[in-house]
C-alpha cells in the first residue's frame, strides 16, 4: 500500500483556502456595491430630512414671531352676552373676530346685534364690520348697518352705528334713511333711546330732515 504524497495533501489545502478567501472577496465586493447604491440615497434622505426641518421650523419662528408681535386672538363665530344699567340684555355675535392685546378691542367681521329692550321687543343691528371696545362699553359698526326695530317695524339705513352697552343708546352721525309703517325719513343723524320708544332724527345745515307720509297709514 502506497502512503499518501504530503505534497498533495498540502495542495488540497492550499486549494480550500484560496477557495474560502475568493468567497470571502466576492462577498464583500458585493457588499461594497450594496453601500455604493445605498449609502448615497440615505444620505440624499437624511439631508432632505434636516432641510425640511430647517423650512418648517423657519416658517413656524416667523408665525410665532408675527403673532407675538401683533398681539392679535382671532376668534371664529364669537358671541359677546352683556347687560346695559338697567339689566337689559344684549348680544354681540360676528361671523369673526380679531383682539388686539394692545387696545383690548375686537374688530369684528360680519357683527350682528340683538338688544333686548323689554319684553319681546328686541332691536337687531347688522353691518359689514366693526369693533367692539369692551373697556369703554360701546361698539361701532358700519358699514351698510341695517337697524330693525322688533316694537315699531321701523328700519334704518345707515353707514354706521355707535351702540353704548351701558345704556342701549344707539346713534349715528353719518346719514340714515328710515322706512316704516307711516313712511320714510331721511336725516343727517339719528338717536335711538328709551328702550327703543323714542327715535330722534336730526339734520345739519343744508341736510335737513325729510320725510314722506303713507297717507294710507297716517290716517289710522
Amino acid at each position: 500500500m502506497t502512503a499518501p504524497d504530503p505534497s498533495e495533501d498540502r495542495k488540497r489545502q492550499d486549494e480550500a483556502r484560496v477557495a474560502i478567501a475568493g468567497e470571502r472577496w466576492r462577498a464583500r465586493s458585493r457588499r461594497v456595491k450594496l453601500y455604493r447604491r445605498v449609502l448615497p440615497i440615505v444620505i440624499l434622505t437624511l439631508a432632505g430630512g434636516a432641510l425640511t426641518w430647517t423650512v418648517f421650523r423657519t416658517v413656524m419662528s416667523g408665525v410665532e414671531r408675527k403673532a407675538g408681535e401683533t398681539g392679535q386672538v382671532r376668534l371664529d363665530k364669537p358671541r359677546f352676552h352683556g347687560q346695559d344699567a338697567l339689566g337689559r340684555t344684549f348680544i354681540i355675535g360676528a361671523e369673526g373676530a380679531v383682539r388686539d392685546a394692545a387696545t383690548g378691542r375686537f374688530r369684528l367681521v360680519g357683527p350682528a346685534l340683538r338688544l333686548n329692550l323689554g319684553g319681546r321687543k328686541v332691536t337687531e343691528l347688522t353691518a359689514d364690520g366693526g369693533a367692539y371696545d369692551e373697556a369703554n362699553d360701546r361698539v361701532i359698526i358700519g358699514p351698510n348697518v341695517r337697524i330693525s326695530d322688533g316694537g315699531s317695524g321701523l328700519t334704518l339705513t345707515t353707514p354706521e352705528a355707535v351702540v353704548d352697552t351701558k345704556t342701549g343708546v344707539v346713534t349715528g352721525d353719518r346719514g340714515v334713511q328710515a322706512t316704516g309703517p307711516l313712511g320714510t325719513v331721511t336725516a343727517s343723524s339719528y338717536v335711538i333711546r328709551d328702550q327703543g320708544q323714542t327715535v330722534e332724527f336730526r339734520g345739519s345745515g343744508e341736510n335737513k330732515v325729510r320725510g314722506t307720509l303713507n297717507p294710507a297709514r297716517s290716517g289710522e
